[in-house]
C-alpha cells in the first residue's frame, strides 16, 4: 500500500466546489498538510480545480426539498461513503449537512456537520422549518461534533433539541487567511464614497432594502455610491431578479460589479462594506473586508452582530430598515477620512484576536484527532 493510502481519509462535501474553494480552502489546505488524504464531494466538477485532494461530482439541488432526488441524493452519499471509508465526513450547506449526515450514520462513518447558516427556510419558519428541522435532528443525532459559527444559532439548534449542549462546537466561521487579506489603505474618495455589498443577490440578504436605503440618499443627493458584487439570478426563492437589477442599474442607485472569486480587488477600491442581512452564521463577507481594513454596516441580527461593534469598527442598524440603514450610511459619511481610518484598522484588529483560519484550522484536527486514534484502535 502507499504512502497516500496510508493517509486517513476524509470526505468534505458541499453544494458546489466554488463553496470549498472559496470559503473552504484554507481549512482544505490544513487538513491536507496535518496529514489527511481528501476526497472533495460537491456537484459542479468543472470548479473543483485548484484544491488538494479527490474531486467527485455528486449531482444535488441546493433549493427546495423534493423527496425522490433527495431519496437518490442519500443512496449516493451512503455509496461513496462506503467506498471510500473515511475517517470522517466533513460537510457544509444544507443539503450535504442533512443527507451527509443521515447517509454516515447509515454507513458507520463519523460526521462533523458545520451550521455556517439557517437559509432562507430557517429564517421564513412555517411548515417547512418544521420539516428541516426534524431532518436535522435525525441527521445530527449520532454526530459526535456539529460546529457553529455564531452562539444563536447553537443556542436555537439546543433550543429546539436538533443538537444535544455536549455536540455543539462554537467555531470563529470559516477563518479568514491574514496574509492573503493583508490590510489595504483606504482609497481616496474623490468626492464619492463607494459602499460594497458582496454576496448572493438574495431578499434575504437585505438587497432590497439597500437599494430602498439608495433611493433615499439619491433623493438627498448623498456623496455615495452603492455596488454590488456578487451572483446574480441564483436558485433560491428571494433571489433578486435580473429584471429589478437591470432596472436598479437604469435607475442610478446601484453600480453592478458582476461576480469575482477574488473580492479583493473590490475590497481595495471600496471605502466600506455593508450587509443587510436577515440572519447570518459568521458573514465571510464582514470578516474578509474587515481583514483588509474597512469600515462595515451590518444588520443588527445574528452573525452580523458577533463581527460588528457598533462606532467602534462600523455601525449596526435594524433589519429590514431602509430607514435605519439609510441612517447608519448618513453617519458613516459624515465620518472624516482619519475616522473611517480608524474604524478600518478597528476591524482590522478584530479579525486578528478572533477569526483567523489557523483558529478553524486547530478546532477541526482537535476533533480528527479523537477520531482517527479512535479508527486506529
Amino acid at each position: 500500500m502507499s504512502d497516500h493510502e496510508q493517509k486517513p481519509r476524509l470526505v468534505v462535501a458541499a453544494n458546489s466546489f466554488w463553496n470549498l474553494r472559496n470559503f473552504r480552502g484554507g481549512l482544505i489546505r490544513g487538513l491536507a498538510g496535518a496529514g489527511f488524504a481528501l476526497t472533495l464531494v460537491a456537484p459542479d466538477a468543472e470548479n473543483q480545480a485548484g484544491l488538494p485532494g479527490r474531486g467527485i461530482a455528486l449531482p444535488m439541488r441546493s433549493d427546495g426539498l423534493n423527496p425522490l432526488a433527495d431519496t437518490r441524493l442519500l443512496s449516493a452519499f451512503v455509496a461513496l461513503l462506503k467506498r471510500e471509508r473515511p475517517v470522517a465526513l466533513l460537510s457544509w450547506t444544507a443539503k450535504p449537512n442533512i443527507y451527509g449526515a443521515l447517509a454516515a450514520r447509515l454507513a458507520g462513518i463519523p460526521a462533523l456537520p458545520n451550521v455556517s447558516g439557517l437559509g432562507t427556510a430557517f429564517i421564513r419558519g412555517g411548515l417547512l422549518q418544521q420539516l428541516l428541522s426534524s431532518l436535522y435532528r435525525a441527521a445530527f443525532a449520532r454526530c459526535p461534533a456539529v460546529f457553529f459559527q455564531n452562539g444563536e444559532d447553537l443556542d436555537l439548534f439546543v433550543a429546539k433539541r436538533l443538537v444535544r449542549r455536549e455536540q455543539a462546537r462554537l467555531l470563529p466561521g470559516s477563518g479568514v487567511d491574514l496574509a492573503r487579506f493583508a490590510t489595504h489603505p483606504m482609497p481616496a474618495d474623490g468626492g464619492l464614497l463607494r459602499l460594497l455589498f458582496v454576496g448572493r443577490l438574495l431578499g434575504d440578504k437585505g438587497v432590497r432594502e439597500l437599494v430602498a436605503a439608495a433611493r433615499i440618499l439619491k433623493r438627498e443627493q448623498a456623496p455615495v455610491s452603492v455596488q454590488l458584487l456578487g451572483f446574480a439570478g441564483v436558485a433560491n426563492r428571494t433571489a433578486i431578479t435580473g429584471a429589478e437589477l437591470e432596472g436598479w442599474v437604469r435607475d442610478g442607485l446601484v453600480d453592478y460589479l458582476g461576480h469575482a472569486d477574488d473580492v479583493r480587488p473590490a475590497l481595495a477600491q471600496a471605502h466600506g462594506v455593508v450587509l443587510p442581512s436577515y440572519r447570518e452564521g459568521l458573514p465571510r463577507s464582514l470578516l474578509e473586508a474587515a481583514a483588509v481594513g474597512r469600515p462595515l454596516l451590518a444588520s443588527d441580527v445574528p452573525g452580523c452582530r458577533d463581527v460588528v461593534a457598533d462606532e467602534v469598527n462600523g455601525y449596526l442598524f435594524p433589519v429590514r430598515s431602509p430607514e435605519g440603514l439609510a441612517d447608519a450610511i448618513r453617519r458613516w459619511l459624515r465620518l472624516s477620512p482619519a475616522e473611517r481610518a480608524a474604524m478600518g484598522e478597528a476591524a482590522r484588529r478584530t479579525v486578528e484576536q478572533r477569526f483567523s483560519e489557523e483558529q478553524v484550522v486547530t478546532a477541526y484536527l482537535r476533533e480528527l484527532d479523537a477520531l482517527v486514534g479512535q479508527a486506529r484502535t
